[in-house]
């Protein structure tokens, strides 16, 4: 028997709203946001993730502070805080939070490929950060100025290589070390500037595509043995804060996470994943 016309055409029109209120049903995103020191290496999840479930969006945020991206998450703005240091954990399982460390990163002096230089010792960074030295020639480089970049010393990757590096504890910078705000403005800064040297991590280094190359320090390179052994010292933690009980969607990223294809994600881009 032959079904109408009209009769094909509703059930055709039925099936397109049956199956669009499916997939509003299961779509699902993950908002995520806070350390721009630790978003590039959960952004490199994110996208694997999103690549395994298309169903899945996982939106990146711009940054937000410290107390910024914890307030978000207790409101309900955000499903992941990203952080790397200042966790009190006890005071945030009393708020109903949970907290996970995914990976440790080395921080690097990395530089602008420009610079053949693959190593420095303590001493001859605070030179340059003190601009007693102001060409890379004077370090066994080419004729090339140096360009000196920092973060704001209440970023971890500063306070890391303050901490480690004796002489640069108290040094106060030359007015012409140029500051950058943001882990993601450093990462373009290097990659851009000639004879550009500034403090960021393994991750950007994996994943600015040969354009920033990492520094040894003292004969030490900042690799992932040198990490796990503890003798390279400059690290950086990685942590996800989440609300618990956590929800489906944020449960599930996080097993991808600590899942062998999330470690391999992590090595990828530069970083130990941390069990």
């Amino acid at each position: 028997m032959r079904v109408p016309r009209a009769c094909r055409i509703s059930a055709l029109t039925l099936g397109f709203i049956l199956t669009t209120a499916i997939s509003g049903l299961t779509a699902e995103k993950i908002t995520v946001d806070g350390s721009t020191g630790v978003m590039p290496l959960v952004a490199a999840l994110a996208k694997v993730y999103q690549e395994r479930h298309p169903a899945i969006t996982v939106e990146m945020g711009k940054g937000l502070g410290t107390k910024e991206r914890l307030q978000a998450l207790a409101e309900g703005k955000i499903d992941i805080a990203l952080a790397s240091h200042g966790l009190v954990i006890e005071e945030l399982t009393r708020q109903g939070m949970a907290v996970q460390e995914i990976a440790k990163v080395a921080v690097v002096f990395g530089v602008h490929t420009s610079v053949p230089i693959t190593h420095l010792t303590d001493r001859q960074v605070c030179d340059i950060y003190a601009e007693k030295v102001t060409n890379w020639i004077e370090l066994g480089g080419p004729d090339l100025v140096i360009a000196p970049r920092t973060r704001p010393d209440t970023e971890v990757d500063a306070e890391v290589v303050r901490a480690k590096i004796g002489c640069l504890r108290d040094l106060k910078m030359a007015e012409t070390v140029k500051v950058m705000p943001r882990a993601g403005d450093m990462a373009k800064e290097l990659a851009a500037t000639v004879g550009a040297i500034g403090m960021t991590t393994m991750t950007v280094v994996e994943q600015s595509q040969g354009q920033v190359k990492p520094l040894s320090l003292n004969g030490i390179t900042p690799s992932a043995e040198n990490v796990k052994r503890k003798t390279y010292t400059l690290t950086r933690d990685s942590f996800l804060v989440t609300k618990a009980p956590l929800s489906p969607a944020v449960a599930k990223f996080l097993a991808f996470v600590h899942s062998p294809e999330g470690e391999q994600v992590i090595v990828a881009n530069g970083a130990v994943p941390v069990q």
